[in-house]
């Protein structure tokens, strides 16, 4: 029922983008840090700047001084040596021995909510139901989640450990719960009584359609010993998903060779490789990358890509074993495969056909594209060789196309002239400014109160709207420091709900207790945390920590700037954010990204269009010294180097995609399964490029099999939706619509603002305002994979 991996750590897709795999050059790292489809196309017309100044209604300049400001931004005295209110404002969290006590506390509540749902006998115990067992949910993940954020970002040793504490005190609760019939049963009771279900609104009836099929995956149903079984499988699956990421290596760990055969290799990197007359380089990493785009030499190319490319029969024993314990777990829980058990739970597509029919329509779009890309490769290589028959070979398709872009290269301008129109707080007020532009609400900067930020760096922005409604609470630690994760993140640390009336008595009870001490009941029904109160509703607000590892400047005198990725990647991220803000619903279960699995993606890709725009780039990138304005010429010839190869990179996701939905299907059971037969199998059957030779086996090497088991298509799915949002809604950004109020209206009514609280179809549909959409079946997965990535070819 209670399902600990609900979406709130984001480790986006963008991440999936940046690991780099064996086999996987700089240069397609390079590609997939891309600005995203729209900007090749938005380079070729013209484009009337937005009024970069700001709206009448506020002033952002302390916003951009906040972040701008020498030493990571301006100084509120936020770590003085006045008594901590607390982090996040939670009153518990003044300290580390709080964790227990906070943890404690809500495992109480909950205790006596499990209760009162077992005992609920009338009708009007029924209607409450969902109601109960949503607040249950929010005990539990105000724990969870808060732990989850500070052991892994806090930099404190003494509150992870505490956070972790809590984690392990919570999580076990949990899984009893898990395993309790009782509320299973009651659910069940609850969905069966018509004059209950016709008193629930929409919202609460999806909620209960989403915890009745979250008990059905804990296999809640079960007798005992079918249960216990499943507990030990889920354990196994964890620990063997674990060993096979931390161990995957190759089974020739690496290549050495004659230094005469690496000519061409890097001279700085070839030099600090070289022992006496031989060129000694690891199998993984970035030297063998690194070596098939620069080394000429094809024989020496095909020995690094084939150590490359086949991983030690350990670790595919590792994950053969993973995708067979969870095929068994799957069939326990009753489903034909572990893509049936997974595709079940919150996702647009309901069923593995689903996700071929979509994978295969876009692999149709992108066909022409990809066999372009590839006769220009092999041309290259004949011209060079001046062998008009020869082909090209996996192993020389990084080198050539490294051969391209270096002569594009050449042509386009360095990079350190785009950062300087890119400081970290310049691009901090556009957003702001872009988004009051959309949907009405900015970003204003608020001291912190002693104890509530993690770190000096830390800032705090509130979320108000056009008539001064606080709509959220956002913290920004988005500066490198040692120990800190290197992967950009969007955590939800505490989710939109409506308080109820019964949560206020239990608050103003609570208050007679000595520690901690709180305000209101209003205060203590949210632990201290922001509310906001309209309507007669009483709402905790959404309280959002976004992660970023930008590098600081240590220059007094000017402040620290943005590379290109990271401001796309900055743009991704506040595209969660915005999400989480604007889908304030009265149900935690269903609030901001607690959506289906495969289109929480879309706003943040989506923003990828926006931060690629000419007019939204005009509404900030000035000089960070002369107020200068970007000259969009720059931006066109770095997009267009970094797209060059697009139609490849995309066809490399389809395959990976393909293998992802094949390793959880129902053939895993055969007593012949042979992972690595298969995935030649695929790549011999789909790609369209030059095939992996017999005897390798990269599959070892594909790590994301453990997290986006059966899900990786959600990456090319939410990429696909992006691009047509962007094309339909804000008609590729021309004449200022991606600027418009207007379209941001027509997003956030439409599909913002409902969270999980809906058919992400019927959202879709209405935003597109295309009905084939409306069924959400196979035939509607089709149609958005025959709408393809790439700005042309576009069909109806």
């Amino acid at each position: 029922m209670l399902n600990s991996s609900s979406h709130r750590l984001w480790i986006c897709t963008r991440c999936v983008r940046r690991v780099t795999w064996p086999g996987t050059t700089a240069t397609s790292i390079l590609q997939q840090r891309r600005w995203e489809t729209t900007a090749a196309a938005e380079a070729t017309r013209s484009s009337t700047p937005a009024d970069h100044h700001v709206s009448s209604r506020h002033d952002d300049a302390v916003l951009r001084h906040l972040f701008d400001a020498p030493s990571g931004g301006l100084s509120f005295p936020s770590f003085s040596l006045k008594k901590s209110q607390g982090l996040f404002k939670n009153r518990y969290l003044t300290s580390p021995d709080g964790f227990f006590v906070f943890a404690q506390k809500n495992l109480e509540k909950a205790t006596r909510l499990v209760q009162r749902v077992l005992s609920a006998s009338t009708t009007e115990d029924y209607r409450g139901v969902v109601k109960d067992l949503d607040r249950l949910s929010d005990l539990l993940c105000r724990v969870l989640d808060m732990s989850d954020f500070v052991r892994m970002a806090h930099p404190d040793v003494r509150f992870q450990q505490a956070a972790a504490g809590a984690w392990s005190m919570v999580y076990q609760y949990m899984n009893q719960l898990n395993t309790m019939t009782g509320l299973n049963d009651q659910l069940g009771k609850a969905l069966s009584l018509p004059e209950v279900t016709s008193a629930w609104s929409d919202e609460e009836k999806t909620v209960a359609e989403l915890l009745k099929l979250d008990f059905m995956k804990s296999a809640v149903n079960l007798p005992k010993r079918a249960r216990d079984r499943f507990v030990e499988l889920s354990s196994r699956i964890s620990d063997v998903g674990s060993a096979f990421v931390q161990g995957m290596e190759p089974e020739i760990k690496e290549v050495m060779l004659p230094s005469h055969r690496f000519y061409g290799l890097y001279p700085g990197l070839a030099a600090t490789l070289k022992i006496r007359s031989q060129i000694s380089i690891a199998t993984t990493g970035p030297e063998s990358a690194a070596a098939l785009q620069s080394v000429y030499d094809e024989e020496t190319r095909k020995e690094i890509y084939l150590a490359q490319r086949t991983a030690s029969h350990s670790t595919i024993e590792r994950l053969e074993s993973m995708l067979k314990l969870r095929a068994e777990l799957a069939n326990l829980a009753g489903f034909e495969s572990h893509g049936h058990m997974a595709l079940k739970d919150r996702m647009m597509a309901k069923s593995p056909a689903s996700v071929m029919k979509f994978l295969l329509a876009l692999r149709n779009h992108n066909a022409p594209i990809v066999q372009q890309e590839l006769l220009e490769l092999t041309e290259k290589k004949r011209e060079r060789l001046a062998m008009p028959e020869v082909d090209l070979q996996a192993w020389d398709r990084d080198f050539y196309m490294e051969k391209v872009r270096a002569e594009m290269r050449s042509r386009v301008r360095h990079e350190d002239q785009l950062t300087a129109f890119f400081s970290v707080g310049t691009v901090m007020q556009g957003l702001s400014r872009l988004f009051d532009r959309l949907y009405g609400v900015r970003f204003i900067p608020r001291e912190a109160l002693p104890g509530e930020v993690w770190h000096p760096d830390v800032k705090r922005l509130d979320v108000v709207s056009d008539d001064g409604e606080q709509l959220a609470v956002l913290y920004c630690d988005l500066f490198y420091r040692p120990q800190k994760s290197p992967n950009p993140a969007h955590f939800t640390v505490r989710c939109s709900r409506e308080i109820l009336a019964d949560e206020l008595n239990e608050a103003t009870e609570d208050m007679v207790s000595a520690t901690p001490i709180f305000d209101s009941p209003e205060s203590a029904a949210n632990d201290g945390m922001e509310t906001s109160q309209r309507d007669g509703k009483l709402n905790q607000l959404p309280t959002i920590a976004l992660v970023c590892d930008f590098p600081k400047n240590n220059s007094a005198r000017e402040p620290a700037f943005l590379s290109y990725y990271s401001v796309e990647t900055l743009f991704h991220e506040m595209g969660h954010a915005i999400h989480s803000i604007l889908a304030r619903t009265s149900f935690q279960n269903v609030s901001g990204t607690r959506c289906a699995t495969d289109f929480a993606e879309l706003p943040s890709t989506l923003m990828e269009h926006f931060a690629a725009d000419p007019t939204v780039l005009s509404l900030f990138a000035r000089h960070w010294k002369t107020d200068r304005p970007l000259s969009y010429d720059l931006v066109q010839e770095r997009i267009t180097l970094s797209k060059r190869f697009e139609g490849i990179d995309t066809e490399h996701q389809i395959i990976l995609a393909m293998l992802d939905q094949a390793y959880h299907s129902p053939q895993v059971t055969n007593l012949s399964f042979d992972s690595t037969r298969i995935f030649h199998e695929i790549q011999h059957k789909f790609a369209h490029g030059p095939k992996d030779p017999p005897g390798t086996s990269w599959q070892g090497f594909f790590g994301h099999l453990h997290s986006y088991g059966s899900t990786y298509y959600s990456y090319l799915f939410d990429r696909v939706l992006a691009e047509r949002v962007w094309r339909i809604v804000f008609k590729g950004g021309d004449d200022q619509a991606a600027i418009s109020r207007e379209n941001g209206e027509r997003l956030k009514q439409n599909l913002l603002k409902w969270g999980g609280g809906r058919d992400p179809w019927r959202c879709l549909s209405d935003t597109l305002k295309d009905e084939r959409l409306a069924a959400g079946d196979e035939e509607s997965m089709a149609l958005v994979g025959s709408w393809g990535i790439k700005d042309h070819h576009q069909s109806s």
